[in-house]
This record gives C-alpha cells, sequence and structure tokens, in this order.
C-alpha cells in the first residue's frame, strides 16, 4: 500500500505570483500580468497557428515518431485570421519553466467552448521548458475568428508530492 507524506494541490494566484519571480521565471514573454493571472492558474495565448498537411505516426519508438508537417497561416493586418472548421496547431507565446516539483495541465478557456470551440493539449510534465503547442480545433460549422496573441488556454499548475529528474523529451527548449 502506497502512503503520501505530503498532499500535491493546486497553486493559487499568491503561489504563481512567487514562482513568476524565481529564475527562471515560471513564465516569461507574457503580455499582461494582472490580464492572465488567474485565481487558478495563467492564461497563455496564440502566437502563431498552421494548418496540419501530412499524416502523422505515432510508433513504440520514437525513433519511429513523425509528427505532422504544417503549413503556417497568416493573421491579417489587424492581426486577426478567419479558420473554417477543423484542425490546428498552435504555438503558444509564452515560454513556460517548470520546476522539478510543479506540473501544469492546459484547459481551453470558457469563451472558447461558447464559439465552439476547444483546445486540446498535453501535459506539461515537470521540469519542461519551451514554447509549447497545441491542437486547436474549431467545430463551429460557421467558422471561428481568433486574434493574435489572444488568450485561449489557461494551464493549472500542481504540486507534485515530491521532486523528479524533470522532463527529458524531444520537445524540452521547443521553438525557443
Amino acid at each position: 500500500m502506497l502512503y503520501f507524506t505530503q498532499m500535491t494541490a493546486a497553486l493559487a494566484r499568491q503561489d504563481i505570483r512567487n514562482l513568476l519571480k524565481g529564475q527562471p521565471s515560471l513564465i516569461e514573454n507574457y503580455l499582461d500580468l494582472e490580464a492572465q493571472l488567474q485565481p487558478n492558474g495563467f492564461d497563455i495565448s496564440v502566437r502563431d497557428i498552421a494548418r496540419l498537411r501530412t499524416p502523422g505516426t505515432i510508433a513504440r519508438e520514437n525513433s519511429q515518431r513523425a509528427v505532422s508537417e504544417l503549413a503556417p497561416l497568416e493573421f491579417d493586418r489587424l492581426d486577426f485570421i478567419d479558420l473554417t472548421p477543423g484542425p490546428y496547431l498552435i504555438t503558444h507565446n509564452e515560454i513556460v519553466h517548470l520546476p522539478n516539483n510543479v506540473m501544469a495541465l492546459g484547459r481551453p478557456r470558457s469563451s472558447l467552448l461558447r464559439c465552439g470551440v476547444t483546445v486540446n493539449t498535453a501535459v506539461w510534465d515537470a521540469g519542461y521548458s519551451g514554447r509549447s503547442q497545441s491542437l486547436l480545433v474549431v467545430y463551429n460549422p460557421l467558422g471561428f475568428r481568433l486574434q493574435k496573441f489572444a488568450r485561449v488556454v489557461q494551464l493549472v499548475f500542481f504540486h507534485l508530492t515530491g521532486e523528479t529528474e524533470g522532463y527529458k523529451g524531444a520537445y524540452q527548449r521547443e521553438n525557443i
């Protein structure tokens, strides 16, 4: 039987603010601290968006992995883009630096859901550092209008019950 010596908990606004003061900062390249810092997380925004151009491959071994190639899309002169229904890969603006005892989960902002749009994310592992990517899916048959640097995902941070070695995968320091 497993016994935990400490409880894990989601970080509150003040805990996140304290980690933002660290070296390295929990998050860098944010646009507006007071708008992005939430009671239970931190909103991250869209820097780039692309269509998937090719199929991808996930195999038992990472050596056989092939992610889909991308076709970058351009925002208009007012920094908007009109998206038709379907999947898109977004690159976030903010760079995340997780300590080895903190992980994060990303959830779509509720306004997206009310527009028929969602964002799917993977786990942000403890020790990860990078400018992550997520899958934005437009389900609304009428499409969706998105502005560059719009906040689309809220990261919720969790203290782990102990420190880990930290993330060592292929996406460490991605898009920096």
